[in-house]
């Protein structure tokens, strides 16, 4: 049996009950957290002026209180997760996971009466099919990870929920691997919002993919070791790709995201945290310049003057200034009101990233970064992080992680229904909440 053959068979098979207890439990905050992404994105005026011209359908599109065909419900929540910068991620795969296949699983699961069980089995495929491949492949310099490796996520995962067999889930995974996208990393460093449609289109391109080869469509023998071997990626381990499957899960080494900015962004921000624990932080207004070192990935969001809030995500610079003007980096440290802000401007202008090459080889199990602050009088601040916070080596607490959801749905729905979506999505991992009942919360109409 050959690789392919077997990432086949363990996706067409695996079961939910197989999970350890707590990878089980773990599933449940991954669920609760992408959701949570996807509502706040909701919320974006880009996002409602598009959901306003879809035909109305039976797939909920989440925050929005409303309808839609199941492919443009799949596009567009999948599109929505990635707006705020805040979807969990792996830092094996070097991208999103969940959200390149839950929209997906959505749509597909209301379409067609899914029951918990199935459903969990399939989010759970999806997740590490994507997650290994992303591991396994190492994407060309230029491009974007979103809307890749994903895409074959989301087709597994919807394979996975109508209960194809390992003949028909390898086909799947073939046709779905002619159908990722070309991606380019200029746009998030340039704020390019089409950006964030990449893991909508993949959730779209999954689910067609899954239609597509029930139809009798067919893909290319290997589909993965042609794209990620050979046109997309410098290389395709599949050794790599196998290695402990089925004992040990990627989703349990998954990190989730309390800075509202892009990951690469975190150990600085961690560094800074810590500083401000440790020993307190400079005025704002006294900073004479602040110089960071981290590794490769990290030094290429170097932009000192984002054009909007997306950029303002993809920026050292931005992302230091803001967090020391308005002492966090939450949500409201990345808007429109912060990108405009002089203040914040300002000191973007007077921060600088380079990178370290000893640190860039601490990755993936570290993401390090060394921030140096200092002021006109020339007293300087010096931090460090290595792991980053919200990792599975430092993990936030279910107190933080609850913090995080309160204030993401916020934006849409009320405290006492966002908890209980909240509360719901961990029962539905318990099995103690059936997958009807649970998808009903999500149809809630946005306050505002």
């Amino acid at each position: 049996m050959n690789y392919l053959d077997r990432l086949s068979d363990f996706a067409s098979t695996l079961s939910f009950d197989q999970l350890p207890a707590a990878a089980r439990s773990h599933t449940g905050w991954i669920l609760a957290d992408t959701v949570a992404a996807i509502v706040a994105g909701s919320a974006e005026p880009e996002l409602r002026n598009w959901a306003a011209r879809q035909t109305e359908g039976g797939a909920t599109l989440v925050g929005l209180g409303r309808g839609a065909q199941p492919a443009m419900a799949a596009l567009i929540n999948g599109t929505a997760g990635t707006f705020m910068e805040m979807d969990e991620g792996n830092r094996f795969s070097r991208g999103h996971p969940a959200v390149h296949v839950l929209p997906a699983l959505l749509a597909l699961g209301e379409q067609c009466g899914a029951n918990a069980h199935d459903f969990l089995s399939a989010l759970v495929a999806g997740y590490e099919v994507g997650s290994r491949i992303g591991a396994a492949s190492q994407l060309r310099g230029a491009m974007h990870p979103h809307g890749t490796w994903g895409t074959v996520g989301a087709a597994a995962a919807c394979a996975r929920l109508l209960g194809v067999d390992a003949a028909g889930m390898r086909e799947t995974l073939n046709v779905s691997a002619s159908m990722t996208i070309a991606t380019s990393k200029r746009t998030m460093l340039e704020g390019g919002l089409v950006r964030n449609v990449y893991a909508g289109l993949a959730n779209l391109n999954g689910l067609l993919a899954s239609q597509l080869a029930g139809c009798g469509f067919t893909g290319e023998r290997d589909g993965l070791r042609s794209l990620f071997g050979e046109i997309v990626s410098e290389k395709f381990d599949t050794q790599l790709l196998l290695q402990d499957l089925g004992d040990d899960w990627h989703l349990t080494h998954n990190y989730f995201k309390l800075h509202s900015c892009c990951r690469f962004n975190h150990g600085t921000l961690d560094a800074i945290d810590a500083l401000a624990a440790r020993e307190g932080l400079p005025n704002a207004d006294a900073v004479e310049r602040v110089e960071v070192q981290s590794y490769h990935l990290a030094a290429e969001l170097s932009d000192q003057e984002p054009r909007n809030t997306l950029a303002a995500k993809f920026s050292v610079p931005f992302a230091v200034a803001t967090r020391l003007v308005n002492g966090n980096s939450a949500l409201a440290s990345f808007t429109w009101d912060a990108v405009r802000n002089e203040r914040v401007r300002a000191l973007a202008r007077k921060v600088t990233i380079t990178e370290d090459p000893a640190m860039t080889l601490r990755l993936p199990q570290e993401r390090p970064a060394r921030v140096v602050i200092t002021d006109r009088a020339g007293r300087q601040w010096v931090g460090e992080a290595g792991v980053n916070r919200g990792d599975d080596a430092s993990p936030y607490s279910a107190q933080e992680l609850t913090g995080k959801f309160m204030d993401l749905t916020g934006r849409v729905w009320p405290a006492a229904h966002a908890s209980a979506v909240l509360h719901a999505s961990h029962e539905l991992c318990a099995g103690t909440l059936a997958l009807p009942e649970w998808l009903a919360l999500l149809r809630q109409a946005p306050l505002r």
